[in-house]
């Protein structure tokens, strides 16, 4: 399997119409998953949302599937002239019943100088969700300070879907950013989250970024292949 994650400037109608348009797997050969949403920056602070840029984060049987949908779906229409990458799946922890990320038996760990793309997704409590955008404001502010990351974005689907996504300059400074002496922010949130959950269910995956069209704005994904 891989996944895909894409983004554009659609407009604020436009927008609203691609959190209608969430194509289902049965309609459309080789989906395995798919949800949009509106994005935002990470940072500190409440969540600053993108009404007019949305996104779409799939996971296809293979490549000639996620072709398929670019070439003919009405929705990938929306974000032709946007951005996107192609993903394959390294590793996950966590869970999301939504979106199962298999690593196949043969996937070549990443190498510590090697870039690296992180997607978290949280189904929210709506009791806890005080408590997890005050932790999630420590750790983002982190992370937008962070040379190492070199593109990200916060998503939302009303009411309860939260997720992020970036890219980062190799896995060895992902890893310093998220366990690093010194930086116990990302950690703290990690803990708090364990004794008493945030979210229903959440899930981190870590994956390879092998194919990048157009660019996301702001901070460039810029080391990743151009072409599968």
């Amino acid at each position: 399997m891989i996944v895909s994650v894409h983004l554009a400037d659609v407009g604020l109608r436009t927008a609203r119409d691609v959190l209608r348009s969430r194509p289902s797997p049965g309609a459309l050969p080789g989906l395995r998953h798919a949800q949009t949403a509106l994005t935002g920056d990470i940072g500190a602070g409440l969540p600053r949302l993108h009404p007019r840029r949305a996104a779409l984060i799939a996971s296809w049987e293979d490549d000639a599937a996620l072709d398929r949908f670019l070439a003919s779906h009405p929705l990938a229409r929306h974000f032709a002239s946007g951005w996107h990458v192609r993903l394959e799946p390294l590793g996950v922890r966590g869970s999301w019943s939504g979106m199962t990320v298999d690593v196949a038996p043969d996937a070549r760990p990443a190498d510590d100088d090697e870039q690296v793309a992180v997607l978290t997704l949280g189904e929210t409590r709506f009791r806890r969700l005080g408590p997890f955008l005050r932790a999630n404001s420590r750790a983002s502010a982190r992370a937008a300070a962070d040379p190492a990351m070199t593109a990200s974005f916060a998503l939302a689907r009303p009411p309860r879907f939260v997720g992020t996504f970036s890219m980062w300059r190799s896995l060895r400074e992902m890893t310093a950013y998220a366990y690093g002496a010194g930086r116990p922010e990302h950690r703290d949130t990690i803990a708090a989250h364990r004794a008493r959950p945030f979210h229903h269910e959440a899930a981190f995956a870590r994956f390879r970024p092998y194919a990048v069209a157009g660019a996301p704005g702001g901070r460039t994904a810029s080391g990743a292949a151009t072409s599968a």
